[in-house]
């Protein structure tokens, strides 16, 4: 990757820069970018395929950067090259990382920086965008991006990590983490497609059941555990663990009502639910565990290992975070 403070070389061919500022007009007609950090240099990824991004979102985004006194780099990623490109962006150590992407690259990006790498920002560019919500409180990538320019702060976030996979929103270990596909479908106002959703998930929901311990305790059960990080969880007020809240349910009736309370308000309202603060989590079933982690579905193995990321990366975010995506 090519950066005017690397050298003089010309940008590579997947980079869209947008123009520094002159010494004479660095202050002159530009909007104003926050002081409560360093915006100097920053390097902004864009890809154009993830669902929320759009074919012209390299160029818009080099024309925001563009009104403000900063030198910025627009990396487009491609493909297989996306690690190569992560791992150059860091290298690079600009001031801010800005991620224009899926929900599971800008995870990734997040977890390669860790604490000490450079400022991240995770602009709205998936299908569920978790964490650029509970920073930005917008799912409009440019307001989001306006936002981080002009009144960001560095803001410590931390988070979790199960079997290799860091999440810094929420985490569904179990059945109920097969409703995912129907939430999205009912948010996205597809309800014949939810409802197939619907009945897929209801059909596997009582199938097992996961036996999990909190930090060292013992052995219990539950239809699912979802473990919530101190940035959007509204119990926890302190950055000392995750929410861990076990769901059960005992027929198809109640696990309706379970959705229902997911989607629509306060799941902690549900009898079926309890919360408790942890730092170390087990989990284990007699199959594969399904999951979501930050939004994104998978399979983890019959025993999986969660553990608590005080500082898992720094963000540039205003202060304090939006919230919109607030459990």
């Amino acid at each position: 990757m090519n950066t005017d403070a690397q050298n003089d070389a010309p940008p590579a061919p997947n980079a869209v820069e947008a123009a520094p500022p002159s010494s004479a007009d660095s202050g002159e007609g530009r909007r104003p970018l926050t002081e409560e950090a360093r915006l100097e240099r920053i390097i902004i990824l864009v890809n154009p395929l993830s669902g929320g991004v759009g074919g012209q979102a390299a160029e818009e985004a080099a024309a925001i950067l563009a009104e403000y006194p900063l030198e910025a780099e627009v990396v487009v990623l491609e493909g297989a090259r996306i690690p190569d490109q992560i791992g150059e962006a860091l290298e690079a150590r600009p001031d801010v990382l800005f991620i224009l992407a899926g929900d599971g690259t800008a995870r990734s990006v997040a977890a390669r920086a860790g604490e000490d790498g450079p400022l991240i920002a995770p602009l709205p560019g998936g299908t569920m965008n978790m964490l650029p919500k509970a920073l930005y409180g917008t799912g409009d990538w440019k307001k989001a991006l306006r936002l981080a320019l002009e009144e960001g702060a560095p803001l410590p976030v931390a988070g979790g990590e199960v079997e290799g996979e860091a999440f810094y929103c929420a985490a569904i270990l179990g059945s109920p983490a097969l409703w995912a596909p129907a939430r999205e479908a009912i948010r996205e106002g597809k309800l014949k497609m939810a409802w197939t959703y619907g009945r897929r998930a209801l059909k596997k929901a009582f199938s097992g059941r996961v036996r999990y311990a909190l930090d060292g305790g013992g052995r219990e059960k539950a239809e699912a555990l979802v473990l919530i990080s101190p940035l959007i969880s509204k119990a926890m007020q302190k950055n000392d663990g995750l929410e861990a809240a076990a769901m059960n349910t005992g027929d198809a009736a109640q696990a309706f009502r379970l959705a229902a309370h997911a989607l629509f308000d306060d799941w902690r309202h549900d009898p079926n639910v309890t919360t408790r603060s942890a730092r170390r989590i087990v989990v284990e079933a007699r199959s594969r565990v399904p999951a979501v982690i930050d939004g994104e579905p998978m399979l983890l193995g019959r025993e999986a290992a969660v553990r608590f990321l005080p500082r898992a990366f720094m963000a540039l975010a205003p202060k304090p975070a939006a919230g919109e995506a607030s459990l």
